[in-house]
Formats: C-alpha cells, sequence, structure tokens
C-alpha cells in the first residue's frame, strides 16, 4: 500500500463527489412536468454512471490499508451516503420498492459485510434511506403539478412503511436521529398531499375508486 496519504484520498472522493453530481443533476430531470415519460431512460442512464462508480471505489479502496477503514471513513462518509440514495432513488424510481443495504452494496461495487473490507456500514445505508424519503415528497408534490394522481398515494404507503420501518430501530447516533425526525415532516407532507386530492376528488379519479381501507 505504500505510505498512507490522506491526501489520495482525498482526490478519489472528489471524483466521486462529481459522478455523485452528475448523477442528482441527471435524476432531478424526474421532478419536472415532462420528466415522467423519461423515467426509465434516466434510470437506464444512472446505473451507466454507477459504472464509473464502482471504478472510482474500486480505486479508493486501494488507498489505505483495509483495516483501516473507520480510521478513513469520515472522509467519503458523506459522499457514500448520497451515492446511497441515488442508487435508492433509482431503484425506486425503476421498481417503487426499497432497495435493501446487499443490493446498495451491489450496485456500489462494494460490500454488505464489515468483515469483507471496504463495505457499506449501516448508518450510512439509513442516513441515504432518509434522503429518499425527502425526495419522494418532493416527488409527490411535484406530481400533482405534472397531473399524475396516482403516485402520490403510492408514495404515500411506501413512506409510512418506510417510517414504520424507522420506528423499530434504536437509533444510537445523532445525526441519524435528526435526519430521522426530518422524515416525519416528510410523512407530514405527504399527508398533505394526499389530503388535498381527497378533497378535491382526484384520489377516486387516481385509484379508479378501488380500496376504502385507511
Amino acid at each position: 500500500h505504500g505510505a498512507l496519504c490522506p491526501q489520495e484520498i482525498r482526490k478519489v472522493v472528489q471524483t466521486l463527489e462529481q459522478t455523485a453530481r452528475e448523477i442528482l443533476t441527471l435524476l432531478q430531470g424526474v421532478h419536472q412536468g415532462a420528466g415522467f415519460q423519461d423515467i426509465p431512460k434516466k434510470c437506464q442512464k444512472a446505473r451507466e454512471h454507477f459504472g464509473t462508480v464502482r471504478t472510482q471505489l474500486a480505486s479508493l479502496k486501494t488507498k489505505f490499508p483495509a483495516d483501516q477503514y473507520y480510521r478513513f471513513h469520515e472522509h467519503w462518509r458523506f459522499v457514500l451516503q448520497r451515492l446511497v440514495f441515488l442508487a435508492a432513488f433509482v431503484v425506486y424510481l425503476e421498481t417503487e420498492t426499497l432497495v435493501t443495504r446487499e443490493a446498495v452494496a451491489e450496485i456500489l461495487g462494494i460490500e454488505a459485510d464489515r468483515e469483507r473490507g471496504f463495505h457499506l456500514d449501516i448508518e450510512d445505508y439509513l442516513s441515504g434511506v432518509l434522503t429518499l424519503a425527502s425526495e419522494l415528497a418532493r416527488l409527490a408534490v411535484n406530481s400533482v403539478t405534472a397531473g399524475d394522481y396516482s403516485r402520490p398515494l403510492r408514495i404515500s404507503t411506501f413512506i409510512n412503511e418506510l417510517d414504520s420501518g424507522f420506528r423499530l430501530l434504536n437509533l444510537k447516533n445523532d445525526s441519524l436521529r435528526k435526519r430521522y425526525d426530518g422524515l416525519k415532516y416528510d410523512v407530514k407532507k405527504i399527508e398533505e398531499v394526499v389530503y388535498d386530492l381527497s378533497i378535491r376528488g382526484l384520489n377516486k379519479e387516481a385509484t379508479g375508486g378501488v380500496g376504502g381501507e385507511k
């Protein structure tokens, strides 16, 4: 490995940040009215960018001894959380499901298990998932503007399930707990969107009058 060089780590992290920005810019397009038609194409393009991410992470692994992961974790923690969010957003747009930590690790070309080297820390995964929640709250609002009235109802179900999942966790990490407080706000925001649709009678149109369960 040669000498430990934080500068070398920083250099790779900067390239990762750049790729993450490119993916984010690409996916932000789904919020525009016409963006809804293009979702599959945008996801496919984003997945191509993740090929670059894998190469960059492979390079990052070579910059420090494998057993020193947590010594240098701070260097890439933030960008890794952002990449988790982006991977989770792509998977959500493709399948409307929550990506597992194992599946994110696979998309990023790293390990899910810390015993096996450069891995995806569970807290970084959870943090990225919480970012997804606020992005979906935005998407719910923008869906209504774009005239898509069923998507907010599906997002609402998804976020409520996510919220129930987080409630079962005993979050010891402070920054994660603060982020989780943000989730309550996202849940409320989506509830308002859904409530507004029901007042305007648009949710009936969205579900085709199916399902009355709460």
